[in-house]
């Protein structure tokens, strides 16, 4: 959906709305912010502790022509916190289509917009997306304002590897696709995180554990609130524990280990100790074979012992 053109020509920065000098409060103090480019401003904003916004933000929402965001009733706590007193349109899935053609004119008149969701960073499962991809296409500046994310927030807290991590949003609602979704995922190697609802969160641990096992977990709840929970355990124990409870409340973040990992069975263990051995002594490729297995230090060199008195016969082909 390429735009006509490509990038508009330089156009004169909307005038203020009416009101007086921009401003925001800060520790109890008035604050003017510096001034912003032109452009469209992707926000992060707190997921639930309003203390957790960042200057930049602040100074980002109070510069701004105008704010779009999920709710203006939600957005409003925010900046009243702050005294900031910026206009707030709705820009939600459910009139995306109408209003996203108002704001990129605004865009085209040399506004400066800032997007912001009900919580934490715009299009991480919030609207959004649309407006940044035609914004981009038509020319506009997309500036990234970031802050608190409850994806990264339940990383931090849960315990789990964090090195390789796939987010894969809210799961399936209905039964069945939401087992066919779990199934595909089974065997990604790295640490899931979706976000649930109370409701379904039972539900969808039963299912979890049903198809993939014993993993660790976590499930965060409320983070950074006043009932902040974060509750660790296998798949099958915390699946058990929230079908006999009543459905809990607030936002919540499941966090899933990666895949356990199984020990190699014998041939594996050979192949690997051929290859080593070839490059290195005894205790070294055993040593290393042992690491990269998981196998027992002692089984591996009575294995050791085996490759190396079968020697007679062809060598395994190398791996250049």
């Amino acid at each position: 959906m390429t735009s006509p053109h490509r990038s508009p020509s330089p156009a004169r920065p909307e005038p203020h709305a009416a009101g007086g000098a921009k401003t925001f409060l800060l520790a109890g103090t008035t604050v003017s912010p510096p001034p912003l480019s032109p452009g469209l401003h992707v926000v992060a904003t707190p997921i639930g502790n309003l203390a957790d916004v960042t200057i930049r933000a602040l100074e980002t929402l109070a510069a701004a022509d105008i704010i779009a965001c999920e709710d203006t009733r939600m957005s409003r706590r925010l900046l009243d916190r702050y005294g900031i007193t910026t206009s707030l349109v709705p820009y939600h899935d459910h009139n995306g289509a109408s209003a996203r053609p108002k704001l990129l004119a605004r865009l085209a008149g040399g506004a400066r917009v800032a997007l912001i969701s009900d919580a934490g960073t715009p299009l991480v499962s919030d609207p959004g997306f649309k407006l940044v991809v035609e914004a981009a296409e038509a020319g506009h500046k997309v500036h990234p304002v970031p802050g608190a994310s409850a994806l990264l927030a339940a990383l931090v807290a849960a315990g789990l590897p964090t090195d390789c991590f796939l987010f894969d949003g809210f799961l399936p609602p209905k039964g069945g696709q939401r087992r066919n979704r779990i199934a595909a995922l089974a065997t990604v190697p790295a640490t899931l995180v979706f976000y649930e609802s109370g409701p379904r969160l039972a539900e969808s641990l039963a299912d979890l554990a049903e198809r993939l096992g014993p993993r660790k977990a976590a499930i965060c709840r409320e983070l950074t609130k006043t009932f902040e929970e974060v509750r660790r355990g296998d798949l099958p124990t915390l699946a058990a524990h929230y079908a006999g409870v009543e459905a809990p409340r607030g936002e919540i973040v499941l966090v899933i280990g990666p895949p356990l990992e199984e020990a190699a069975g014998d041939a594996a263990v050979d192949a690997a100790l051929a290859r080593a051995l070839r490059e290195s002594s005894l205790k070294d490729a055993v040593a290393a074979v042992a690491a990269v297995t998981g196998r027992p230090k002692r089984e591996v060199y009575a294995r050791a012992l085996a490759v190396t008195e079968g020697r007679s016969g062809p060598q395994p082909a190398g791996d250049d």
